[in-house]
C-alpha cells in the first residue's frame, strides 16, 4: 500500500522552458542564445550550484564572467528564473486532495534562486510536507544519496512510496532503491499510473 507521494519540481509540477532564459541573457552577454547551453555545458558551474557547492552571488561572478554576461546581481536572478511558465502542469486542487490522505515529498535537482522564486510564485508548494533538494542535500539525481534523504523523510518503506519524474533516468534511479516509481508525461498519465498503484486521487 502507497503510504507516501515523491514529486518531482520542474517538468512534473512548474513547466519549464530554458530557451526563454538564453533568449533573455542574448542581448546582456558575448553569446547568441543557441551559444548559451554549450558554454554552460563547458563548465561544472550549474553542477555545483545545484549540489550546494557555491554561493549565488559566486555564481552569478563565474557564469557571468563564462557569458561575457553584463547585468547586476538583481537582474540576473529574474533572468535566470524566466524559465519558468505560470501555469502549473498539475492542478493545486489535486495535490491539496492528495495531501489529506498521504504523505507529500518534493524531490528536486534545483538551487536557491530557483527554488526561492518558485515558493514565492507557486502556491500549491505549501501542501508538501518536506523538499528534498539537491542544493541542501549536496547531490543531485541520480545520486543515490538524494534518494536516500528522501525515504529518510518519507515514513514508509520504499515501497511504500510513489515517485514521478519527467527523465527516465531520474525515475530509473528511484526504483533501483526499491521505489515504485514512473515517468511523468501528462497530468492524465500520471492519475491513470497512480490509479493503478492503488493511489486513492479522490
Amino acid at each position: 500500500m502507497i503510504k507516501t507521494l515523491i514529486f518531482d519540481l520542474g517538468g512534473v509540477i512548474v513547466p519549464l522552458d530554458f530557451k526563454r532564459g538564453y533568449a533573455q541573457m542574448e542581448p546582456l552577454c558575448g553569446y547568441s542564445a543557441s551559444e548559451i547551453p554549450a558554454r554552460l555545458r563547458g563548465t561544472d558551474l550549474v553542477t555545483r550550484f545545484e549540489s550546494g557547492q557555491i554561493e549565488p552571488r559566486p555564481f552569478v561572478e563565474e557564469l557571468s564572467r563564462v557569458l561575457k554576461l553584463r547585468t547586476t546581481y538583481e537582474e540576473f536572478c529574474d533572468l535566470w528564473s524566466s524559465i519558468f511558465l505560470p501555469h502549473t502542469l498539475i492542478p493545486e486542487s489535486f495535490v491539496e486532495e492528495l495531501g489529506k490522505r498521504y504523505r507529500l515529498l518534493l524531490l528536486s535537482n534545483t538551487n536557491v534562486l530557483h527554488f526561492e522564486m518558485i515558493r514565492q510564485h507557486y502556491p500549491l508548494l505549501r501542501h508538501f510536507d518536506h523538499f528534498v533538494l539537491s542544493y541542501k542535500v549536496g547531490a543531485s539525481k541520480p545520486s543515490p544519496k538524494i534518494y536516500e534523504a528522501a525515504l529518510e523523510h518519507a515514513n514508509a518503506n520504499p515501497g511504500e512510496c510513489f515517485f514521478t519524474d519527467d527523465l527516465l533516468p531520474y525515475v530509473q534511479g528511484a526504483r533501483r532503491h526499491g521505489i515504485q516509481a514512473v515517468q511523468f508525461e501528462s497530468f492524465l498519465q500520471l492519475q491513470a499510473a497512480m490509479q493503478e498503484l492503488g493511489v486513492q486521487l479522490a
